[in-house]
Parts: structure tokens; C-alpha cells; sequence
């Protein structure tokens, strides 16, 4: 009997736990003697080492993908060399996945039988999707929705790029690596709210004497 697998996007905001889901996911895996493999966008460069790591400080050597990686060949050249389908394939930041990435981990899935989950942001600070998590929401099999609460008690939507004062910043390059110093995650309605008092603070400061 061919094997099925499944091609599932697990998603939330900043601080949500996705990483350490992701981590703790992959020990239970090696505690069982499961075959797995951790990958992760080798554009999220606050590592130097091949590493995904956690904020609660649990960390996994992982694969680099690179924007040029075909990640079928890649899979195919691993299986092949060690004679073994990977049971799991874990990836980490996958909202930095190219279109055609996210096409080459359907095809893992399709012809392999492995099961692919793909952890990331849903959309950057201006709301906008990411061109790895568009094409995820289109073709996963099964998509999760990793929930965080904002400091009201709703539920955390929003991205929000902050500058050193902490006031909402809405221009810029989508990709910008940070942590806590440069992102906090909102509800929608409290990021309207912050944007505003960004822009009245802005107005502010350059009027004219």
C-alpha cells in the first residue's frame, strides 16, 4: 500500500509558539524513532549556525533552504542517499518559501507519502501575505491556526512593525528580521488604534513652528 501524506500549514503571529511547537514536535518524533527532517529559510539570519531556536531556548540543527533550493531534488537526493523516506518533514518561517518551493513540498508529499507541516507568519506588518504562506493557504491539505492573545484579551492578527520608540511603522521592505525591538503582535482593532496615535504623533512633529 502506497503511503498518504498530507501537506499542512500551521499558522500565527509573533510569539505565538509555532517554533517551539515545531521543536517539541520534532523530540517526540526522535523519542519514537520516527524519520524526520527540520528545515528552515536561510533568510532569517539571526543565526549563525543552521539552527532553529526557540524564545524558550530549545533548539534543533536544521537544513538550510536557500531561494534557490529545489527542495524536491533535495528530498530525493536524501531519501536516496541514507534509503530512507523521511516520515515528517518540519518546517520552520515558511511564509520565506518561494511559490514554486511550496509547489516542490506538494510534490514530496504526492510522490513520497511523506508528511510535510509548514510553520509561519500568515501576513507581514501591513497585513499583506507572504508569497510562501499565499501559496500554502491554496494547496495544504490541512490548515491550523496557531492562536496568541493580544494585551486586550482579543485574539492577535497583526504583525505590527514597531520603531525604537515603539510607535507603529508602516513603510518599509516586506522582509525585516527582528524580534521583541522591531514586532509586536495586535488584534486588529488595537492596531488601527496604535497606527493612528503613530500618525498624530508623526503630525506632530513636523509641523510647522
Amino acid at each position: 500500500m502506497n503511503r498518504i501524506g498530507k501537506l499542512y500549514f500551521r499558522y500565527g503571529t509573533m510569539g505565538s509558539a509555532k517554533t517551539a511547537l515545531l521543536l517539541t514536535t520534532a523530540y517526540n518524533f526522535e523519542e519514537r524513532g520516527m524519520e524526520y527532517l527540520c528545515m528552515k529559510p536561510i533568510i532569517d539570519n539571526r543565526e549563525s549556525e543552521n539552527v532553529i531556536r526557540s524564545r524558550i531556548g530549545i533548539e534543533r540543527r536544521c537544513l538550510w533552504i536557500y531561494p534557490d533550493s529545489d527542495l524536491y531534488e533535495l528530498a530525493k537526493n536524501i531519501f536516496e542517499e541514507t534509503l530512507v523516506v523521511k516520515d515528517w518533514i518540519l518546517i520552520d518561517e515558511a511564509q520565506f518559501l518561494t511559490r514554486q518551493q511550496v509547489d516542490q513540498l506538494a510534490r514530496i508529499v504526492d510522490d513520497y507519502g511523506s508528511n510535510v507541516v509548514c510553520y509561519g507568519l500568515r501576513t507581514d506588518f501591513r497585513t499583506e501575505m507572504f508569497e510562501g504562506s499565499k501559496r500554502l493557504f491554496e494547496i495544504a491539505d490541512t490548515i491550523d491556526e496557531i492562536k496568541s492573545t493580544c494585551s486586550c484579551g482579543r485574539k492577535t492578527i497583526v504583525n505590527a512593525r514597531i520603531d525604537k520608540d515603539g510607535m507603529i511603522v508602516t513603510d518599509g521592505n516586506q522582509v525585516e528580521i527582528g524580534g521583541d525591538d522591531k514586532y509586536v503582535a495586535l488584534c486588529r482593532h488595537c492596531w488601527l488604534n496604535r497606527r493612528m496615535e503613530s500618525a498624530e504623533r508623526n503630525a506632530l512633529k513636523f509641523r510647522p513652528e
